[in-house]
């Protein structure tokens, strides 16, 4: 049986650290003792322009990614240059100086490498000077690159990655990895980057546009992966633009669904689809979107949970629309479905750009019911901009990435974190 994500989380975490340093390892369900504070954390540090991808908390080191040069330590005290990904201490903010790897280009997502490193994945073609198309692994003792790391995209970027601690799946756009083709989606070796001449699904007719997958999300105990993007056919059978992967065979599951199959989008937009995170006991997941305005029957600019069956043209247990704004990010945990856009109400399902009845107010941030599906009282509040696009629960709390300011009525610039209530 293949390690979960939180078994290596716990086990690499030990190598980061000189003997006798406090170590704290994340547990295997993320921030289960109820929904967290509406006040951050004053300790945070601040990125100062951009926006954040991705956060990655790895024992008591926080991942920062995203496309930014500039952070500044939570008092403003020093700022740092840091090209799109850095790395601080949890629990104080210290800005990590031994860990400055210099990555040109958008860095989209981060997962744990064995040995303490960490794998990124995006929009560059070097890190350190060094050529690494999409793809590098890096120590996180020194932010030097493994060199036995030899991952490259032939062409394109990376979107998102997601690992089991013994393979990483890459998701994006493009059409070759380590010289094979692989439209979109590929598996890799964690350690060694080589890949998987096994797994090879086969994503195809794009609803618009070319083929690439956006985003990935893999089951707690690694057996199921989603995958959505810009697809209507996945190993030549119906999926529009969601589907489900056995990952021991590298078939689709049974498991379907119409619910996104109606256009639901402006018509610049190739998928509306974005963020998808499984429960923390993987007996559901939810899924985020962006899109058009009111356009029914569409799941445009909501948030939707579905179970985790093997039933073929599934229907959501339930969905929660926004009434006009797009949703980036979701993070489930036991006590609540966290969603993150540029949204105003939440429960508006009769709004289009306006609060229709039965709407709350939720800006830029809110927290739903897993069973019912209504939104919860938690109303911390930020400045929307573009939106969130990275949360990041741990035991902790709850970090949030985006590209403003305002937090829960506070200056976080760009990165806070709401500890346990």
């Amino acid at each position: 049986m293949k390690p979960t994500r939180f078994t290596a989380l716990a086990m690499s975490a030990l190598l980061l650290f000189p003997a006798g340093a406090a170590v704290s390892a994340p547990a295997a369900s993320a921030a289960t003792e109820g929904i967290v504070s509406e006040r951050p954390a004053p300790w945070t540090p601040h990125v100062l322009n951009g926006r954040i991808k991705d956060i990655l908390r790895v024992g008591d080191v926080v991942v920062v990614a995203g496309d930014f040069d500039r952070v500044a330590d939570s008092d403003h005290g020093t700022t740092h240059d840091r090209r799109n990904l850095f790395a601080f201490e949890h629990g104080t903010g210290r800005v990590i100086e031994s860990f400055a790897p210099d990555v040109p280009g958008s860095v989209n997502s981060v997962v744990e490498g064995p040995d303490g490193s960490v794998i990124i994945g995006g929009d560059f073609s070097a890190v350190n000077g060094q050529w690494r198309r999409g793809l590098a692994r890096i120590a996180l003792g020194d932010g030097a690159t493994v060199a036995d790391f030899t991952a490259r995209l032939d062409d394109g970027a990376v979107n998102r990655l997601a690992t089991d601690g013994t393979d990483v799946y890459v998701a994006g756009d493009f059409d070759g990895l380590n010289g094979t083709e692989r439209v979109g989606l590929a598996r890799i070796d964690a350690r060694t980057g080589t890949l998987d001449p096994d797994f090879a699904p086969r994503i195809s007719e794009p609803r618009r546009g070319g083929i690439r997958l956006g985003e990935l999300a893999l089951s707690p105990d690694g057996g199921r992966l989603l995958i959505n993007g810009t697809f209507t056919r996945v190993d030549g059978e119906e999926r529009h633009q969601i589907a489900m992967i056995d990952t021991a065979s590298g078939a689709l599951t049974p498991w379907s669904t119409s619910a996104f199959e109606p256009d639901c989008d402006y018509s610049r937009m190739h998928t509306y689809m974005r963020q998808m995170s499984f429960s923390p006991d993987g007996s559901y997941f939810a899924v985020v979107t962006a899109g058009g305005p009111r356009i029914k029957p569409g799941l445009c600019k909501a948030a939707v949970r579905f179970e985790v069956t093997d039933t073929p043209d599934a229907t959501p247990t339930w969905f929660n629309k926004t009434g006009g704004d797009a949703l980036y990010s979701v993070e489930v945990t036991d006590a609540a479905v966290y969603v993150g856009g540029h949204q105003r109400w939440m429960d508006n399902e009769q709004g289009a750009h306006n609060a229709g009845p039965g709407s709350v107010e939720r800006e830029g941030i809110g927290a739903i019911d897993p069973e019912t599906g209504r939104a919860l009282p938690w109303n911390p509040g930020r400045d929307r901009g573009h939106g969130v696009e990275a949360l990041h629960a741990t035991p902790d709390g709850l970090y949030v990435g985006s590209d403003t300011e305002r937090l829960g009525g506070e200056y976080r610039a760009r990165l806070g974190l709401f500890p346990p209530a």
